[in-house]
Formats: C-alpha cells, sequence, structure tokens
C-alpha cells in the first residue's frame, strides 16, 4: 500500500453515517497520494489509457515497447475507500513499471457511496472481461493491502462462480482478515508507522455484512484450487498476520505458496527507498516468469 504519512487514529474516522465527511477525507487522501505520486508516474516508461468495460473502468497501463501478451490484474490499495481515478491510473502505472508488462488496474467502486459487494463486483467483471482477450494462464492477478484483499477475494469468487482461475496470484501486505483478529493487531499497532487499525472502515465498506464473509475476509474462505501465489510483508507490518496466516491456509489446502517477510518493514515495506524493495521486485519478476512463462519468439 502507498503510504501518504500515518492514518487517521481510530478517533478520527468520522461517523459511519457521516457521508460528507467521509468524502472529504477520501478527497483529501487522494490529493495527497497523488502528489506523492507524481513525480515517479511522469517518469514512468509507461503509457496509461482508460478502457470502460462492462461498466467498469480500467486503466490499461503498458510499458513502452512492451510486446509481451501476459497481463497483470492489478488491485489498487487504499483501505478500500481511497486512491480511486486519476490515482488508481497513477498506481497502475507504477505497477506497469515494476514488473515491465501490461497491467490492468481496476477502478473499483468504493464506500462511503459504494459498499460490499460494489468493488468486489466490478473486480470480477474486470477479470471476465479480460478472460474475453486472454488465456487465464497469461493472467497474474496481483493486489495490495486493501487490493490484497479484493485479488484473493476475487479469485475465491471467481473459483465459486467456474471461472476459469489465473496462472499465479501476489498478495501484497494483504487486508485478508477484516474483522483483525491475528496478534500482529496487536504487537505491531503503534510500531507500524504507516499503518493503524482500520476497523472503522472495515465496518463502512461491509455495510452491515458479517466482516468474517470469505468474500469479505478471504483468510477465512476455502482455498482449495487457489493459484500459486506469493506474499510479502515486513515484520513491523500491522498486517503481518494477515500475510503469515494466509500463507499457511493456503499451505494447509495444498496451494503452492511462497512468503517473504522483510526485516523491520513497516505496511507496504519501505517504498521503494530500500535494496529489499528492489529484492522483492525481482522475486515477483522470477515467480510471474516461471508460472507464467514469457512468450517464445
Amino acid at each position: 500500500m502507498l503510504s501518504m504519512g500515518a492514518p487517521p487514529s481510530v478517533e478520527a474516522w468520522p461517523a459511519a453515517d457521516d457521508v460528507d465527511s467521509w468524502r472529504r477525507l477520501v478527497a483529501a487522501r487522494d490529493e495527497l497520494g497523488m502528489s506523492v505520486m507524481a513525480a515517479q508516474v511522469s517518469t514512468a516508461p509507461v503509457e496509461c489509457v482508460a478502457r470502460v468495460v462492462d461498466g467498469v473502468t480500467v486503466h490499461v497501463a503498458w510499458p513502452h515497447g512492451c510486446d509481451d501478451d501476459r497481463v497483470v490484474l492489478d488491485l489498487h490499495g487504499g483501505a478500500l475507500i481511497f486512491f480511486g481515478g486519476a490515482a488508481c491510473a497513477a498506481m497502475a502505472t507504477m505497477a506497469a513499471a515494476r514488473t515491465e508488462l501490461p497491467t490492468w488496474g481496476v477502478d473499483y467502486r468504493m464506500p462511503p457511496d459504494h459498499p460490499y459487494p460494489a468493488g468486489l463486483d466490478d473486480c470480477i467483471a474486470a477479470y471476465r472481461a479480460l478472460l474475453g482477450d486472454h488465456d487465464p494462464s497469461r493472467i497474474v492477478v496481483r493486489g495490495g493491502s486493501a487490493g490484497g484483499n479484493l485479488a484473493a477475494a476475487l479469485v475465491v469468487r471467481a473459483r465459486d462462480e467456474g471461472l476459469p482461475l489465473p496462472a499465479a496470484v501476489i498478495l501484497q501486505t494483504p487486508e485478508v482478515d477484516l474483522t483483525e483478529s491475528g496478534d500482529s493487531f496487536q504487537t505491531n499497532a503503534g510500531v507500524d508507522t504507516v499503518l493503524s487499525s482500520l476497523r472503522e472502515v472495515n465496518e463502512l465498506y461491509a455495510a452491515g455484512h458479517d466482516l468474517s464473509n470469505p468474500y469479505l475476509s478471504p483468510l477465512f474462505a476455502d482455498l482449495a484450487g487457489f493459484p500459486p501465489t506469493l506474499l510479502t510483508t515486513g515484520t513491523r507490518d500491522l498486517f503481518l498476520s494477515n500475510t503469515v496466516r494466509m500463507h499457511r491456509a493456503l499451505r494447509r489446502a495444498g496451494v503452492e505458496a511462497a512468503l517473504h517477510v522483510l526485516e523491520a518493514a513497516p505496511h507496504g515495506g519501505f517504498m521503494g527507498a530500500a535494496p529489499e524493495d528492489a529484492e522483492i521486485v525481482a522475486e515477483i519478476r522470477l515467480f510471474i516468469d516461471r508460472l507464467c512463462p514469457p512468450r517464445v519468439s
């Protein structure tokens, strides 16, 4: 997840029914996000254009000179409420620059105006559209933080609906447990310099649905048949428990899963400022190339 400084404290979140305050908070955080990302986006060797597929806006980011037939379906982070619109396009652009692969950034709907299941519905619609153009063996699904929640939920729901599954899944510091039941929600509270509890936001997103519903908290899903998965986190990540528990749940389900934990990293890693970030990018590329090999010329 992109860091925009420390998030609001638990006390600072608006009241659940104060829609205007939520809208103002989202607008302010999105503006801050764009200011942080502007320099990286302006220099990225990537062309990004918006498409509407089945009513869903998708930002298609294409690295310059790339003729690869593989594609990454990228689900942006942002606590399930931030970084839509221009910020989503910027994050898709940066994701494409990191993987050097064509990337579809799904501009999924979010609260306060569009709670669950709107966002997941949009991700499924985009994935269905992508299947119309690509063999599933050429598709990788990636999500970080809140996007990790949606990436995992998308795969579970796609399987439940009988859709073919992607070649591989990448979950980076994923928010796969909206109940926040893991140990690191206690041990890393106040230690993670990026993230604090999102319980109020999770309730806003869920809109009265049970937070332990597998489509809301895919950690609790039946993960049988899940594609090979790479997971990343850090020892100071508030979502450390989310990530390691998801890894163990995948392994119990017989799924190939690789876990990478960075020493001293908060939520989202070091934001590109440390050698370990480059190591994770390299690991992701190797993982994609192994599970979804480049086309032979």
